[in-house]
């Protein structure tokens, strides 16, 4: 993101209180937000081979 399209509002002693970020920049820092939430909660397990996730993915398919 630019700089200058972030606007600030301020307090009238000149202190930022607050941000207005254009929409699709929100958007995107939410989804950031999201994918180092996953990251976090998945921290602790371990990687599976590709045929082990295709078995599951098989095991689980509708019929």
């Amino acid at each position: 993101m630019e700089p200058a399209q972030a606007q600030y509002i301020t307090s009238s002693t000149g202190r930022k209180k607050a941000v207005i970020l254009p929409i699709r920049e929100y958007q995107r820092l939410l989804e950031d937000l999201h994918d180092l939430t996953m990251v976090a909660e998945r921290r602790e397990e371990y990687p599976i081979s590709l045929d082990e996730m295709k078995k599951r993915l098989t095991d689980h398919a509708p019929v």
